[in-house]
């Protein structure tokens, strides 16, 4: 976890956080100062950024969006009042609406974000100051702290080249808390060709059966909010096993980037997760990235336990040999 410390000072009106990262200075502050990469890490998990403007200049503003799972929306907006490049950049951060005014009740703040090399990297001390105490707690009870520590969370992915971060690692699982987990692979295509790999009945046919000795016998697809869809298996010849079924309702599309949707067992009343999968694509490779979430702990450790990962593994590695050449 890249955050090491979080200090609230109420006496000074300031929330700092300090993170470390395996990487120069140079290339944090281009994290920073590129908006396609700060979408992939702004927001927390499940809350992806997108930045509708970004004038990175002093006096320019920077505005962003970000969306939930469940199509719930919080707008921000910088304006630059200070850059030194690549060591230090200051904003007047604000929550605004869609037109990018600023939303009554909620608090402004000023925002430094320093960056200093270390032995191992770069150091990044972010101060927020606020008008009051009730604006630094007001903040801290919105989950700021907790957000931050998340989005901070996925730097790492993005201070890295692509193919170094991921290929050759498989499908792989990070627990992140008691209801939440996150599953990224790399495959070898362009992000739209994965989008049709999971969407297209046909494809899907073709590669989503987890280990070999399985078939797709139904597969009902949702292509916008609201709709419902179904998938179902069945062992084939001597497998072992019974045949099943999953089935849920589209909450988001974003074709080609992103997808939410439930998923319970057929013919069951739960439990029922919700899955978030978000495409990535970087020099003709494709970061699939699926953050579930459980009603509870009890809940995750007993699907993790039926071999869900090594099946995804054997689904994403045929993916690549049936779709993808």
């Amino acid at each position: 976890m890249p955050v090491t410390d979080v200090i609230t000072d109420p006496e000074n009106l300031t929330l700092t956080i300090l993170a470390d990262f395996a990487a120069p200075v140079e290339r944090v502050w281009a994290a920073y100062a590129d908006p396609r990469q700060l979408e992939r890490f702004w927001g927390p998990p499940g809350w992806p950024a997108t930045f509708t403007e970004f004038d990175h200049t002093v006096g320019g503003f920077a505005q962003y969006r970000l969306i939930g799972p469940r199509g719930e929306k919080s707008s921000g907006r910088w304006e630059f009042t200070r850059i030194e490049a690549p060591t230090m950049f200051e904003v007047l951060d604000s929550f605004v609406d869609d037109d990018g005014q600023p939303v009554e009740g909620f608090p402004a703040m000023r925002m430094r974000l320093e960056f200093s090399p270390t032995a191992e990297g770069t150091r990044m001390t972010g101060t927020s100051h606020f008008d009051s105490v009730e604006a630094l707690e007001q903040v801290v009870a919105m989950g700021v702290i907790e957000g931050t520590k998340a989005a901070m969370s996925q730097l790492d992915a993005v201070l890295q080249d692509l193919r170094d971060y991921a290929q050759g690692k498989g499908t792989r699982l990070e627990v992140l808390d008691d209801t939440h987990v996150r599953i990224t692979r790399l495959v070898g295509g362009p992000r739209e060709l994965v989008w049709r790999a999971h969407n297209d009945p046909e494809l899907m046919r073709k590669w989503l059966l987890g280990p070999d000795g399985w078939e797709m016998t139904e597969c009902v697809i949702a292509t916008e909010p609201g709709q419902t869809y179904r998938n179902a298996w069945a062992p084939v010849g001597d497998t072992a096993g019974q045949a099943f079924g999953f089935e849920g309702e589209a909450l988001l599309v974003e074709a080609p980037r992103r997808m939410v949707t439930t998923e319970r067992m057929q013919g069951t009343d739960g439990p029922t997760t919700l899955n978030d999968v978000s495409l990535y694509e970087e020099d003709g490779a494709t970061l699939i990235t699926l953050l579930v979430e459980y009603p509870d702990a009890a809940t995750r450790d007993m699907i993790l336990a039926t071999g869900m990962i090594d099946g995804m593994e054997a689904s994403y590695a045929r993916m690549e040999d049936l779709v993808l050449v």
